[in-house]
């Protein structure tokens, strides 16, 4: 559990995340009683000594322990900054984490993240469907480096996962288990306890196998990885915790432990957010709660309506999960609501997703997710496309396929705008 500052308690008792977004690791005081934190808009920060420079570099590059109560100073905006380090304190609270690491965008956490923990010749397991980008970085480009990316289908049985990971031929040289849940586009769930399971069962003698969660879809409000054996937490700060189509940002959250070599490497990659970007997520956190539970309901009542809908043959939605659906029990293991994310397949193919997608005049045809305005896209041409055509099949990503990002708009407005599309299919 994360240590909480005493400005986090009321009489000892501790207050919860969406209250503390307003102030917490911040003080007035600090800025010329300025009740929001400003923007730090600088490269350097001024020692006070020589002496005091020199301790800095010496816990900023790791060349010694600190000293009980010692905490590292500002040195250099690459390395840390007021902003993002105010940001990643609210950040941690959310999931209950020790430390995190902000990042100029969800690839370059995921990028930075993944190389602090892999090596060439190393094998990471993944679950597929995945976001694109992330796809490709597995697929295409760590393969140039000699890195071996292994998948397995998302919401198959644990069995099926097992096995696919014993018979890898690269099964000793796991490195990192890798999974997104719910998986993008599908909404297919990922057993993030079974994944631990397995990360201790093969890991290689004298080495440790690192659980990565992308908590993007449901983060950090529905969903809490690390309560489940996850390692590290990943976000696409971009999505719900920025929330208003107006930044790109990551994020990784977990141990102190855990974050040491993810955040060594981000100061050298150079993959750490600005301060403007950090002073806008701070922003965004005050009203992450607020936002993403009105994004939930209306989510229940559009995804209600496509599952009624003639020209809509399937839809994928966990608030639609029954008990006898074999991830019903995995739902309510992991998950505290179903999110704002729905994927449904038309009657049809691409030409009637298409005419579907053009006719929409309320929501938004753009890639992207967790803003306050629906979007809606198609993946298969779109965030999904450079996964192979057999792929995409295999995990429902068919031409008919449109992810729909359900937004804060009245839910009866929302409704009204996918049916006057859907007529015209």
């Amino acid at each position: 559990m994360t240590e909480r500052k005493p400005e986090g308690y009321i009489n000892g008792v501790p207050l919860h995340p969406e209250s503390l977004m307003m102030g917490y690791g911040y003080k007035p005081e600090w800025s010329e009683g300025a009740i929001k934190c400003p923007i730090f808009q600088t490269s350097t920060f001024v020692f006070k000594t020589a002496e005091e420079g020199k301790a800095f570099f010496e816990l900023a590059y790791g060349l010694r322990s600190p000293k009980p109560g010692e905490q590292p100073g500002l040195i250099y905006s690459r390395i840390n900054n007021p902003d993002l380090e105010i940001l990643e304190d609210r950040l941690c609270l959310w999931d209950d984490a020790e430390d995190g690491a902000v990042f100029e965008s969800g690839m370059a956490a995921i990028a930075t993240t993944v190389l602090a923990y892999v090596r060439p010749g190393d094998m990471i397991f993944y679950n597929e469907p995945l976001y694109g980008g992330t796809d490709h970085l597995f697929r295409c480009v760590l393969s140039e480096f000699g890195i071996h990316a292994v998948p397995f289908p998302a919401g198959v049985p644990n069995e099926q996962v097992e096995a696919i990971l014993a018979s890898s031929e690269w099964r000793d040289r796991l490195a990192m288990i890798y999974i997104e849940t719910p998986a993008n586009p599908t909404n297919a769930l990922v057993d993030i306890e079974f994944c631990r399971h397995l990360a201790d069962k093969y890991a290689p003698k004298g080495r440790e196998v690192v659980v990565a969660v992308d908590n993007t879809f449901l983060g950090p409000l529905w969903q809490h990885p690390l309560k489940h054996g996850a390692d590290l937490v990943l976000y696409s700060a971009t999505k719900y915790i920025g929330g208003h189509s107006d930044l790109i940002a990551g994020a990784c959250l977990g141990s102190r432990a855990k974050l040491a070599p993810v955040k060594a490497l981000r100061t050298f990659l150079g993959t750490m957010a600005g301060p403007w970007t950090g002073w806008l997520l701070m922003r965004s956190l005050e009203t992450l709660k607020l936002r993403m539970t009105a994004q939930m309901k209306n989510a229940r009542y559009v995804a209600d309506f496509l599952a009624d809908h003639p020209k809509v043959q399937k839809v994928y939605y966990l608030g639609h999960l029954t008990e006898e659906h074999p991830q019903f029990a995995l739902y309510r293991k992991q998950c505290l609501a179903p999110g704002g994310m729905i994927s449904f397949e038309i009657v049809g193919g691409e030409a009637e997703a298409f005419r579907f997608l053009n006719a929409l005049k309320l929501i938004k045809l753009a890639v992207s997710l967790g803003s306050t305005e629906s979007l809606a896209e198609h993946p298969a041409t779109m965030t999904h496309s450079d996964m192979p055509k057999a792929t995409q099949l295999a995990f429902g990503i068919t031409d008919a396929l449109i992810r729909l990002s359900v937004g804060v708009e009245h839910p009866e407005d929302l409704v009204l705008d996918l049916k006057q599309a859907l007529d015209q299919v």
